[in-house]
């Protein structure tokens, strides 16, 4: 592809480098936009009935009726088919290299009128323990909006650190927080089917969703290697290969 044809500039690829991230506006295909949109609502169905299941309101980030973080990849051909799109190469290929897995994924749910906020942290910061930053893809399934909860982004510069820094659990929702100034850093507001790309150690937060519609997210998470657990004995996560020598491999459609 020429450079005129690239969805990932060269000025989007250096901001990535220097702050640690972009975004892209109304990249992802129809088709990819309504298989996203269609599969979101039975992972949730599934998620209340595992909470049911064990008469909880709360599991692990879950809050039932309120936020939801649930996978995808091993249900649904659909979602792979997008994981490992052509689309998501791109980007990949601009932020990490010629060489990529597949790390982690899920959908990110607030309810209408419920969607809990939140707090500032890294993904990194899930992790705990020292480990080359992966690429989160922060994809928009609805139009997002500073009314329905968007992502607020936070520049290295103004974060004042490009490390992983230690982030302290929130009893009350469970979130791990790691930045405590501050500065309220950057909304998304962008249509459904932008993409915001952001390194795994540049801090984000969440507003709650005050309107009357969910809002639907689906993370795609992509590392340069495979991330393995602490001990180093297993992988964490995913570890699909997805980029060999800036070829896709594996779930290639």
């Amino acid at each position: 592809m020429t450079e005129a044809n690239l969805v990932v500039s060269e000025q989007q690829a250096k901001h990535f480098r220097q702050e640690g991230y972009f975004v892209l506006e109304r990249v992802i295909p129809e088709g990819h936009l309504e298989a996203l949109r269609s599969e979101c609502q039975r992972f949730i169905d599934e998620r209340d009935a595992e909470m049911d299941r064990l008469g909880v309101e709360k599991l692990d980030l879950d809050h039932k009726g309120k936020r939801y973080f649930v996978h995808a990849y091993e249900g649904s051909e659909r979602v792979r088919e997008f994981l490992f799109s052509e689309l998501m190469a791109e980007v990949v290929r601009a932020t990490l290299g010629e060489s990529a897995y597949l790390f982690n994924e899920q959908y990110v749910v607030k309810a209408a009128e419920k969607g809990l906020k939140f707090g500032w942290h890294q993904d990194s910061g899930f992790v705990g323990y020292p480990h080359r930053p992966y690429l989160s893809c922060w994809c928009a399934i609805d139009d997002v909006t500073v009314e329905n909860g968007t992502v607020y982004l936070l520049p290295y510069s103004r974060a004042g650190t490009r490390e992983l820094v230690e982030h302290v659990k929130d009893e009350e929702t469970n979130d791990m927080v790691g930045y405590f100034g501050d500065d309220p850093g950057d909304p998304v507001v962008v249509a459904a089917g932008s993409i915001a790309c952001f390194s795994s150690v540049c801090f984000h937060r969440s507003g709650a969703n005050e309107t009357d519609q969910p809002r639907r997210v689906y993370l795609a998470q992509y590392s340069a290697e495979p991330i393995m657990t602490e001990d180093g004995s297993r992988v964490r996560h995913l570890a699909k290969p997805f980029l060999e020598g800036g070829k896709r491999i594996g779930n290639v459609v």
